[in-house]
């Protein structure tokens, strides 16, 4: 793709991420759908956001050995469900034998994992849908059959992953769809925290659209650096009206969090 036309389509995906929420206040984003009140990754979770109002919702994906894609987050399924699996070494069906509901809430009993495409069918018009990716890069053509073969729109998707790799295979594949990169702006043990020249720098390499981050040690002008360059800037897992106030006066574009209904509440004017 001509490097010209991809800015111009890109900075277009980015204004209407931006720009899908109130003119007031940044996206609100379901964390693996209202996982609080319903259990996370399914589509009970997802169908509750709705209702909660969220004007999208962030779901995890991974492959299955039979090259299907499934929303759950960890690799196994020994934290939902009571057979442990490795996800990437099962089957689909294999793994829809198994109740990841009932760990929740037993209401949810029977409760399935939901396929990508499943998943995808939930999203109203209007609505979007942040795809995490947790599986190697190899995932990367069934995500974009998956999601060619959907009826979403480009502006309603956006691909996110801490794996730079998925991002740049996507972006090379498939640059239409808006993606971002999942970091934390803070020091961990290995490491000081990155700079805002630096992660511009890593979101140059992989391709990136945009960046995801916990509040870490985010400031408004490191907000604002890496929007001015023409990247749209996410948070992560917030759930306190407190801190979803202060990303909002800050500018966010998004806020992902486990309490979309009272977020919605906690931004209003």
């Amino acid at each position: 793709m001509d490097p010209m036309i991809r800015q111009l389509l890109v900075l277009s995906i980015a204004l209407s991420v931006i720009t899908s929420a109130s003119a007031d206040r940044p996206l609100i984003v379901a964390h693996r759908g209202a996982s609080k009140e319903a259990p996370e990754n399914t589509l009970a979770a997802f169908d509750l956001a709705w209702v909660k109002g969220a004007d999208a919702i962030e779901g995890d994906f991974h492959l299955t050995n039979d090259g299907q894609i499934v929303c759950i987050h960890d690799s196994t399924t020994k934290r939902v469900a009571k057979r442990d699996l490795v996800v990437a070494n099962s089957t689909l069906k294999e793994l829809q034998k198994l109740d990841v509901g009932s760990w929740l809430n037993p209401k949810y009993a029977g409760t399935r994992i939901p396929t990508l495409d499943q998943v995808l069918k939930t999203v109203p018009s209007g609505k979007m849908i942040y795809i995490e990716i947790k599986s190697t890069a190899t995932i990367v053509p069934s995500l974009i059959r998956v999601i060619k073969d959907s009826e979403l729109e480009l502006s309603q998707i956006m691909v996110i992953s801490f794996r730079s790799d998925v991002i740049k295979k996507l972006e090379g594949a498939a640059p239409q769809y808006s993606s971002a990169l999942l970091t934390k702006f803070e020091p961990d043990r290995s490491r000081r925290a990155p700079t805002a020249a630096e992660m511009v720098v890593t979101l140059k390499k992989s391709q990136a659209d945009g960046i995801s981050s916990t509040r870490g040690r985010v400031t408004p002008e490191v907000i604002r650096h890496f929007q001015k360059v023409g990247y749209h800037f996410h948070f992560y897992t917030i759930d306190d009206a407190a801190t979803g106030r202060l990303l909002k006066k800050w500018g966010a574009d998004s806020i992902t969090t486990n309490v979309p209904g009272k977020m919605a509440e906690w931004l209003k004017p």
